[in-house]
């Protein structure tokens, strides 16, 4: 009797775990699976889109190359019904512009997609074209982020077709200079708060860390600019009295002392990306270019460096910026020092709302049949759009395509999972604007 007991109670618990399980997976509905189908349907019009817009060059520089692959996609979303607009920036900023559209249909939810225009790769790079070699593609800005552009736009598509886009509160914001943000950012990023402002979700279409991972948080991204002043002199008075250490010694002593003394917390990290030092120096910060003049036998007078700094919150940048101002104060004899810092992208917090989309990702990704979507190392990514508007709404990013070796030229974009996690993000974009 006790066995008997023993075997309906593990019945009856793994009956209850079955239950549970129905409970929490959805099947996909026939207007899902219709936008699956359309995608598998589709894939190569989708890639060809993809060449298309690779093949223009966008290098953020590039206003008019920026503009056109807006263009573009403005075409595309105008003929599914969206508002479409571009916002050109002032003069000032010298930067392009961005391409926002805006659909709205209903009660349900806004969902803000975002993607950026611009790459890395200016007009005098020499990588500059679309190739494909079976189910990997070549191409500047092919991952970061055009095939994120499209993910978006087939996404939409595969909704129209099965009539899901009708009802649905949509805005699609594609910046203009990601890579290369316009000053101020209270101008250049204006119409993307706005728009995050009055978002319930945003989703973020940067390169994917893999089919299994999404991004919850990143780290905000700042700039900081050291100018290091010594007392120029004939070399043979180095480390005399009169004369002190240059400035180039002492710039080296700072830069250690970072290393040393503000290096070590987690997700905390900060970069010295340029150097000059020497008798003059000269950097243009627009171009990212600079010369050094000097002479072995002539101690230095000059020295500037220019770096960035990464951070999880405004707590540890500060932190960090407090430090690094204490080491410039302590000067080696006969320099001087200052240090100054620049904001650029805010960081994006792990929130409890971006862990609850998550969580929908993971079981849209898991009705697919595709697996489980962890959330993805902060540490490991960059800056992104999606942090300007991280305080106003719950998000997620690395929505993506597949690919590797961005801002280089090996940059590559993985058709093979092109179309699945379109798929995903259709699924996605639908479920959530319910």
């Amino acid at each position: 009797m006790t066995n008997k007991k023993t075997f309906m109670k593990l019945v009856y618990y793994l009956l209850l775990a079955v239950i549970t399980l129905n409970l929490q997976a959805q099947e996909i509905s026939p207007e899902e699976q219709k936008m699956i189908d359309y995608l598998q349907e589709h894939e190569q019009e989708q890639i060809d889109f993809l060449e298309k817009s690779v093949n223009i060059n966008s290098g953020t520089m590039n206003h008019e190359g920026v503009k056109e692959v807006g263009m573009h996609l403005k075409q595309e979303l105008d003929a599914l019904g969206f508002e479409t607009r571009w916002i050109s920036m002032p003069d000032s900023l010298q930067r392009a512009g961005h391409l926002f559209a805006e659909i709205k249909g209903g009660n349900g939810k806004t969902i803000l997609l975002i993607g950026h225009l611009d790459t890395v790769f200016e007009e005098d790079h020499e990588f500059q074209s679309f190739t494909r070699k079976g189910k990997m593609a070549k191409g500047p800005g092919a991952n970061d982020m055009k095939a994120g552009n499209v993910m978006i736009l087939y996404a939409l598509k595969a909704m129209q077709y099965a009539g899901t886009l009708e009802g649905k509160n949509i805005i699609v914001a594609f910046t203009g200079d990601e890579e290369k943000p316009g000053q101020p950012l209270s101008v250049s990023r204006h119409d993307l708060v706005e728009a995050g402002k009055k978002s319930d979700i945003a989703l973020g279409f940067e390169t994917a860390s893999g089919m299994d991972y999404a991004t919850v948080a990143r780290r905000g991204s700042s700039g900081w600019n050291l100018k290091v002043t010594g007392k120029q002199a004939h070399s043979s008075g180095i480390f005399s009295e009169n004369t002190g250490a240059g400035a180039v010694f002492e710039g080296a002593r700072i830069l250690n002392s970072f290393y040393n003394d503000v290096k070590g917390e987690e997700l905390l990290s900060f970069n010295p990306g340029v150097i000059l030092g020497g008798t003059k120096v000269d950097y243009d910060a627009s171009q990212s270019k600079g010369t050094a003049f000097g002479k072995t036998n002539v101690v230095a007078g000059e020295l500037v460096v220019y770096g960035g700094l990464r951070f999880i919150s405004e707590e540890q940048k500060e932190n960090a910026r407090r430090k690094m101002r204490n080491i410039v104060e302590n000067n080696l004899p006969q320099t001087s020092a200052e240090i100054s810092f620049s904001d650029s992208y805010p960081a994006m917090q792990p929130t409890p709302g971006n862990m609850a989309l998550l969580d929908t990702l993971d079981r849209v990704s898991r009705d697919l049949d595709f697996g489980e979507v962890k959330a993805y190392d902060p540490g490991s990514r960059g800056a992104a759009d999606i942090s300007f508007i991280a305080q106003y709404v719950d998000g997620l990013d690395g929505l993506g395509a597949m690919g590797g070796g961005a801002h280089s030229p090996g940059e590559t974009v993985n058709l093979e999972t092109f179309i699945p996690l379109t798929q995903r993000a259709a699924v996605l974009i639908h479920r959530l604007g319910k």
